[in-house]
């Protein structure tokens, strides 16, 4: 398709205009010829029908004379460009238009036959080889007394008939030549339209499928074939960003886990060839112990990434009490909160408030949003935890009053293993994937979860739960 498809267009285009002179050449020309012979015959049936009732049979009833009629044929001879007879029945000529009139001399044509147009009223032929050229001839009886006394017979010279028709299919190759033409503008259209598009499609597959998920195109249509390459286009842009993500998830992946094994290794060593005294090995141990939590909650962490990411996943939804949740996990953070003198505000509608969800998700999703509230607020500070109720639908909110996010960074937040400059030097043992799995589990509840965050100041988290129908039938 690539380098045949406008060829094999072209081709067509070239045998579209052979047929089409081929059939003007042919079929019209003969058509042309035989409607013309067919109109010609009937035009001269009826002058010589005219003729044989009126002149001639005068002339066989003795009331004109023969010098007479023979003026009046030379006169339609003038008019009609055609010879006219009048011919006994015997074959015996008795005027003849094209020559003059000559008593003396007798011709008369051999084996003439009245019968010859077998059915029509007209013959072409040379006419009992009386002519050196075809003739149209036509025939008309004379009658008188009712019988046959002659016949009108005019010849009409068939080259005079094509000559006609060639004039006629002088037009129809015209028309053809315009009509191809036209179709030329049709083609161009095409190629403008159609071809040139689609050959950039094309280019832009075959970049793809080597792999160029980065080439650009562009096609300027609003047509289907402008939506095929927007939608080409757009598909590989997500590629290439899938793929990037990919990279850059591998390159955190590893970051991630080297840190913590350098370390563990290094200290290991260290204390195994006694750069590390025995007496502080307790110490030592106890950051190999943190090193190892921290690997073993990033490996939770992904595992937990990569569940929630598989199609299909099975959430066990029930009827709880959000707000019951909520209390609960503000009282795990009870002792974090009490070195950092950090209080957590309660804002709860309600003593009850039942939503419908998966209960160790959103435990998970407020542990979440909860943390990092802890971690990124300052000192003497206070977290507010909120629910309402508006439009059917529970709104959960973790707002804290600390460092904030970037304007630049609210939109990045939600990438795996994403960490802002600022939150870089407060989050040593964060893994970036906290949030990715809280949007995760909002989502996967068909739900949504927002952030509303300004630099110095503080961020709010607001996500949003299916309300319970158990609360109203109590």
């Amino acid at each position: 398709m690539r380098k045949t498809l406008y060829l094999k267009l072209i081709l067509a285009y070239i045998i579209f205009g052979l047929f089409g002179f081929v059939v003007v050449a042919t079929f019209v020309a003969n058509m042309t010829l035989d409607h013309l012979k067919k109109e010609q015959s009937e035009s001269l049936y009826r002058e010589a029908t005219f003729i044989a009732n009126t002149y001639a049979a005068d002339l066989y009833k003795n009331e004109i004379s023969l010098e007479a009629v023979k003026a009046q044929l030379d006169a339609l001879d003038a008019y009609t460009n055609a010879i006219l007879w009048i011919i006994n029945p015997s074959g015996r000529l008795v005027l003849d238009s094209s020559a003059p009139l000559n008593l003396e001399n007798e011709i008369v044509i051999e084996n003439f036959d009245s019968t010859v147009t077998a059915g029509s009223n007209y013959v072409v032929g040379n006419f009992f080889n009386t002519f050196e050229e075809d003739m149209l001839s036509v025939f008309a009886p004379i009658t008188a007394d009712y019988k046959v006394k002659g016949y009108v017979v005019i010849h009409m010279p068939m080259s005079t008939i094509q000559a006609e028709a060639n004039s006629l299919l002088t037009i129809s190759y015209l028309m053809l030549v315009i009509l191809f033409l036209l179709s030329l503008i049709i083609l161009i259209f095409f190629t403008e339209i159609v071809y040139i598009p689609l050959r950039k499609i094309t280019e832009a597959t075959e970049q793809y499928a080597s792999g160029n998920m980065h080439y650009e195109f562009t096609v300027e249509s609003e047509d289907e074939m402008g939506y095929l390459a927007a939608t080409l286009s757009y598909m590989a842009s997500e590629i290439a960003r899938s793929e990037d993500d990919q990279k850059k998830f591998v390159a955190n992946v590893s970051h991630d886990f080297r840190s913590p094994l350098t370390s563990i290794k290094g200290y290991l060593e260290a204390m195994i060839d006694g750069t590390i005294p025995p007496e502080m090995h307790e110490k030592y141990l106890s950051i190999l112990l943190n090193e190892t939590e921290r690997l073993t909650k990033l490996t939770n962490s992904l595992l937990t990434l990569n569940n929630l990411n598989t199609k299909g996943i099975m959430l066990n939804k029930s009827d709880f009490d959000i707000n019951g949740v909520i209390r609960n996990v503000a009282a795990s953070f009870e002792g974090t909160c009490r070195e950092r003198t950090i209080a957590i505000e309660l804002v709860l509608t309600g003593d009850q408030m039942y939503v419908f969800a998966d209960v160790d998700k959103i435990q998970q999703v407020l542990y979440n949003l909860l943390d990092n509230a802890i971690k990124f607020s300052h000192h003497d500070s206070i977290i507010k935890m909120e629910t309402t109720e508006k439009h059917n639908k529970i709104f959960v909110s973790v707002k804290d009053s600390g460092i904030g996010i970037p304007k630049d960074d609210l939109k990045l937040i939600w990438d795996r293993f994403y960490k802002s400059d600022l939150s870089r030097g407060k989050d040593k043992k964060g893994t970036g994937l906290g949030l990715s799995i809280t949007k995760e589990i909002i989502r996967s509840h068909g739900e949504n979860i927002n952030v509303i965050s300004t630099e110095g100041v503080g961020t709010e988290f607001i996500f949003s739960l299916p309300k319970s129908d158990v609360e109203d039938d109590d």
